[in-house]
């Protein structure tokens, strides 16, 4: 299977800014990529594109980073990739046993701390109370997804960046970043190492839900390896291409600036295609499925192509 991710986003800056930015995908899919896997920064002035420099560095979780100084005015990141894929759903290990601490790798155990937005410190008897009659492993992992999908309703207007796992656990309601925040807070109460992880989730072979998105969704660290976890979206998905690991949403950003920065434009999608690079439809769903948007029919400007205006 193959499956294409695209993304244009655009930003106005009223000075010259430096800025971060983690689009590229995770260096251990590099053996699958078919084509692309470059991200490309312009300077936009009327008709003339400019392009920026930029350099790349991995982080100390292994994520490949890249770094720009951006001048002031239109700028633009944008890139696609081509990924060969398994097709296969998230597997489902109902016998994965959990590892005792003192035998967890040691790169593992910053993965059972606090960290910003996962306060582990204020989260021990309300873990307790809920999972900690629980058989450790699978279970108690999967029980932790399902609790946390079945009490957090979904709300994109909800999105704040201050927003932890003890505002989550209190107001009930996020996005998908916060589902998995209050997860990873509660997993690792309970001693199973947590990671936040941040890619594409397109509607590959399931219904139709809307305008693609970069999604958030996490990792367990059980029998010895990592194995997904999705609070947001708690059923087997399809097509999941990870871009970066971390402890939390602090370490995964997708761009940073150290300035002030106005974003202007923001498309980002993940769809099947053929081999002859045609895009695999996907299922009907209860959102009308308008045109597939992709680079083909995007405007220059931002708008979408007989779409937009």
């Amino acid at each position: 299977m193959l499956v294409k991710s695209e993304y244009d986003i655009q930003f106005h800056l009223s000075m010259p800014t430096p800025m971060m930015a983690m689009l590229h995908l995770h260096p251990s899919l590099e053996p699958q990529v078919k084509a692309g896997n470059e991200l490309a920064v312009e300077h936009i002035y009327l008709e003339k594109k400019t392009t920026i420099p930029v350099s790349e560095y991995r982080d100390v979780f292994g994520n490949r980073c890249s770094r720009f100084m951006a001048p002031a005015g239109a700028i633009r990141l944008s890139g696609t990739s081509v990924v060969e894929m398994e097709g296969l759903a998230d597997p489902i290990n109902a016998y994965a046993k959990q590892v005792p601490v003192e035998e967890l790798p040691s790169e593992v155990l910053q993965y059972l701390l606090a960290s910003r937005y996962c306060e582990v410190d204020k989260f021990g008897p309300i873990s307790q109370d809920l999972f900690g009659w629980m058989t450790p492993g699978w279970t108690k992992a999967s029980a932790i997804r399902d609790w946390v999908h079945e009490k957090v309703m979904f709300n994109y207007r909800t999105a704040r960046s201050t927003k932890t796992a003890m505002d989550v656990f209190t107001e009930r309601v996020g996005v998908c970043r916060d589902y998995q925040h209050l997860a990873i807070t509660l997993s690792r109460c309970q001693n199973i190492p947590a990671r936040y992880v941040t890619g594409y989730l397109g509607d590959i072979r399931s219904p139709y839900s809307g305008l693609g998105d970069f999604s958030a969704w996490y990792e367990v660290f059980l029998d010895g390896r990592w194995m997904t976890m999705d609070a947001r979206h708690n059923e087997p998905r399809i097509g999941r291409v990870l871009m970066a690991a971390g402890r939390d949403a602090a370490d995964v950003a997708i761009t940073t600036s150290f300035g002030n920065t106005i974003l202007t434009n923001f498309y980002v999608d993940s769809y099947e295609v053929r081999e002859d690079g045609t895009t695999v439809p996907s299922l009907p769903g209860t959102i009308a499925q308008e045109p597939i948007v992709t680079s083909a029919n995007r405007g220059s400007a931002g708008a979408v192509q007989g779409l937009a205006e």
